[in-house]
This record gives C-alpha cells, structure tokens and sequence, in this order.
C-alpha cells in the first residue's frame, strides 16, 4: 500500500514551504492541501486541534506539527538525501541556526521593521542587522549552511532567498546588500536556484499586497509557524 504523505499549507507562509522542500530533496511523493487560514477546515482542526495552524504533515493518517518538528520528523523517517550531517556538534550548529531563523531573524525582520515605525521600527533594523551579520559570517567560504548540500539551517532560513526582498520592498528600506552582505547574498542566489524551490513561492504582487495590508493595520502575529 502507498504511503500517505498530506501537508497541509497556506499561500503565503514561508514556513509550510520547509516541509515541501525537504520532500522534495528526501524524493518523497506528497499531496498539498491548501488552507484559508480565515476559515479554516475541519480537517485541520483535527489534526492540529492544539495551535490550529499550519504547516501539518500527515503521514499514514498520523499528523505532525510546527515546521522544525516536522523537518526532524523527516530526516528520522526517511533517510535518504540527509538533512544533517553525521557528527554530533554538526548536527548540533544546524539546528542551532534553524532555531534562530525562527527566534531572531524572522521575529526580528517582520514583527520589528516590517510591522513597526518610528524608534521601534529603528531599533528592529539594528537588531535585524545584527542578525544577518551572524549569518553572514556563518556563511564566509560556503556555499551553504552545511557545506556543498541543502541541509536543515538552509530550509529553516530558505525564506530569505524570496520574502527578504518584498519585506524591504514594503516597508521602504534594505537590509542585505551585495557589498555588506556578500557571502549571505551568494547563499540566497544558490538557494533560489535550487531545483528543490522551483515553483514554490507565493505569487509576488499578491503577497506584497497582503504585507502592504498588514503593515498598514498594524495586525498582530499570523496564526502560522
């Protein structure tokens, strides 16, 4: 009997696309629900009936939350084209770095700047440049995060290769350069290359759109992670 492989996702969180990425690398067929995330499905509720979010992989009818836990799941589950490397403080700095997309590059960039003014917005551009320097110096000499392969550090951070430049767009400013970001630069361009992304980021002016919206009415957080 084939396997059931569902991710659940909706248009515009980058945090879903980790989970068909790795997928994607891992060779394993999968069916993509798409979720309106104002009205939600009953199928999702069921299967994420504590944060009622997404992304959620169900595989064999067993359904598995919160895209890191998930990109774990995967690399346990299948095992070829691996997510981490072999050695234990490799493994270890991976996840360190997909830890910190999530608590300081992500919360930073678009709950600080993106949705934010005046002294506060000032001081999220500090924090988020502060950031990507750390990123940047993790990526000195590398193609990516784990060397010559895609690994866990790069899914967790692969929405920087397309959402960075729209989060700039909308709220007016830049944040990365060629010049002061050169090493973090080359990772994006290597990134969004990947034939793993071809074909899975949200239409560019709709989810411009949206933020612009956002930015706007000053909305609280997404129900997504």
């Amino acid at each position: 009997m084939a396997e059931e492989v569902k991710v659940f996702r909706s248009w515009s969180s980058p945090f879903p696309l980790r989970v068909i990425w790795a997928l994607r690398l891992k060779g394993v067929k999968f069916d993509v629900i798409c979720e309106d995330l104002f009205n939600k499905s009953p199928l999702l509720l069921q299967y994420n009936p504590v944060e009622k979010k997404v992304p959620v992989l169900v595989h064999n009818g067993k359904a598995i939350c919160e895209s890191l836990v998930i990109l774990e799941y995967i690399e346990e589950t299948w095992k070829q084209t691996p997510l981490l490397p072999e050695d234990p403080y490799q493994k270890a700095n991976a996840r360190f770095w997909a830890k910190f997309s999530d608590d300081k590059v992500f919360q930073s960039i678009k709950w600080d700047v993106l949705l934010k003014e005046g002294k506060e917005q000032e001081e999220g551009i500090l924090a988020s440049l502060q950031n990507l320097r750390y990123l940047e110096e993790e990526l000195r000499g590398k193609k990516f995060f784990g060397g010559e392969a895609i690994g866990l550090a790069d899914l967790a951070l692969g929405w920087l290769a397309y959402y960075l430049n729209i989060f700039e767009e909308v709220a007016g400013l830049k944040l990365v350069d060629q010049e002061s970001f050169p090493s973090l630069v080359a990772w994006m361009q290597e990134f969004a290359n990947a034939p793993v992304v071809h074909g899975s980021w949200p239409d560019r002016d709709k989810l411009a759109e949206k933020l612009v919206a956002m930015r706007e009415a000053g909305l609280g957080k997404e129900t997504h992670k």
